[in-house]
């Protein structure tokens, strides 16, 4: 990036940040700020995290430190404390995700409202992006799916009853190989390919109540699919957020951490030591909300970029 260019993009991430800080401030949501650095890390198989040591004295604690993928763990356990509505903005990072739309080190915008679920705060996130958007003259649409509602609308399939045969010969043109792709992974692959790339540039999509088999950290509503209580939120193609209905069941959450890591050794991947901070606090966190919104991919469209690289002052390359 040009001198010129790097100073742009730091005027439009301080003008960003000062915005977020404003509207949340306005609602009473309080900033915090939690460790980078953690004892157990990110199980997800999907997510690799970044590892180091600490050389000081033994008594510090575990040496072998895993830097945050999320602030998500350390949030939710000052929820459990009692700290109420509260995000955090600050540096995450993901080893092994680098080119135009990943940085291994980027921002991430996390909150969490008490006593909402998934469907309340996906409408402020709306509000929130909207509301940066229109700082900048643009107005975009607006239009919400369930999961069942954006398969039947886009690629005419019923995500919760279409055999995995009719999920892969929708993707047949792509020559995808087969070998360890399990219904999810068709899924997800049908919305990139084939449903992401359709959105209209400039309108916000939300996407809500997914798969019960893709809940990660939120909770299951039952029922007849039983659903996931989360929502997923797309600026045109791009998607900016991610947020649940939290579980707050230690031994539900536990075993999914624990299948999390069963999956990774299948992949070959190295098995990540659980948050027992976590999971001794969840039974203690309140009914809430939260979601992370990948603030260089919001900086990307509105600068309305599809390059990464354009909206960080150095980019990994050259860091």
């Amino acid at each position: 990036m040009s001198g010129q260019g790097a100073c742009r993009q730091a005027h439009l991430r301080a003008r960003v940040y000062r915005e977020i800080r404003d509207y949340f401030a306005a609602r009473g949501v309080l900033e915090v700020e939690t460790p980078i650095l953690s004892a157990s890390g990110n199980t997800d198989p999907h997510i690799e995290s970044f590892t180091t040591r600490f050389s000081g004295h033994s008594d510090a604690g575990q040496a072998e430190r895993w830097l945050r993928t999320s602030p998500e763990f350390p949030l939710k356990r000052l929820l459990a404390e009692g700290i109420g509505d509260c995000y955090e903005l600050g540096r995450v990072f993901r080893n092994g995700e680098a080119g135009r739309r990943h940085n291994p080190e980027f921002t991430m915008l996390e909150w969490y409202r008490v006593g909402w679920d998934h469907r309340q705060l996906m409408r402020e996130a709306c509000d929130l992006v909207s509301g940066l958007l229109r700082a900048r003259q643009r107005s975009p649409e607006t239009q919400k799916f369930s999961y069942r509602e954006l398969f039947l609308h886009y690629v005419a399939i019923d995500p919760f009853l279409a055999p995995e045969t009719e999920l892969a010969a929708a993707l047949e043109r792509y020559s995808i190989n087969p070998d360890g792709l399990g219904r999810d992974d068709w899924l997800d692959l049908l919305i990139t390919h084939l449903i992401q790339p359709q959105f209209p540039a400039d309108r916000l999509t939300l996407i809500y109540d997914y798969p019960a088999s893709q809940c990660a950290l939120a909770r299951i509503r039952k029922g007849d699919p039983a659903l996931a209580e989360r929502f997923e939120l797309y600026l045109g193609p791009y998607e900016l957020a991610n947020g649940y209905h939290e579980l707050n069941d230690a031994a539900e959450q536990r075993t999914r951490f624990e299948r999390d890591n069963a999956r990774r050794r299948e992949r070959g991947l190295r098995v990540v030591p659980l948050d027992e901070n976590l999971l001794a606090l969840l039974p203690r966190l309140p009914d809430c909300a939260g979601v992370a919104l990948g603030v260089e991919r919001l900086l990307m469209c509105l600068a309305q970029t599809d390059d990464i690289r354009e909206v960080l002052a150095y980019p990994f390359a050259v860091a």
